[in-house]
């Protein structure tokens, strides 16, 4: 991918997430839940979103997935980034996929302002500024179930 494919990949607005979205147990059965949905485009991008979510640590992410390139863009609440210059970036950052460094310099946004205690509000403005249209709900992410030893 070079970056004008990337470029047009995030500005086309026909990008959509068709359906509702469900949050289901990570495999090691840890506190995170997670999902993963196809996003559907004029273009016929082959990308898909990944979400996890981990209440009890204060993680979120969403990130998006190109079956050819890996990761090319994600929001990362909760989790600092050492950028390859060596400044770090703090628990709200982004990272958008250029040439020279792939997907491995990130920065902190200003369009995300919703907590990370509330993962349907900050999807819906991921969705917005990633010019991604959800026709559907995201469930909120069920409780935490604790074991009782």
């Amino acid at each position: 991918m070079n970056q004008t494919d990337f470029e047009a990949l995030l500005n086309d607005t026909t990008k959509r997430v068709v359906g509702d979205i469900s949050w289901t147990e990570d495999e090691d059965h840890s506190p995170t839940v997670e999902f993963r949905v196809e996003v559907e485009s004029d273009a016929g991008y082959p990308i898909f979103i990944r979400g996890s979510y981990n209440s009890l640590a204060g993680a979120l992410s969403y990130t998006v997935v190109h079956r050819g390139s890996g990761r090319i863009y994600a929001l990362d609440l909760g989790k600092e980034h050492h950028n390859p210059s060596c400044t770090n970036v703090g628990e709200k950052h982004k990272h958008r996929w250029n040439e020279p460094l792939r997907d491995k310099d990130a920065y902190v946004p200003d369009d995300i302002t919703a907590p990370v205690t509330e993962p349907v509000a900050v999807w819906q403005q991921f969705c917005t500024e990633a010019n991604i249209q959800h026709r559907g709900v995201m469930r909120r992410p069920p409780p935490i179930q604790m074991e009782i030893l």
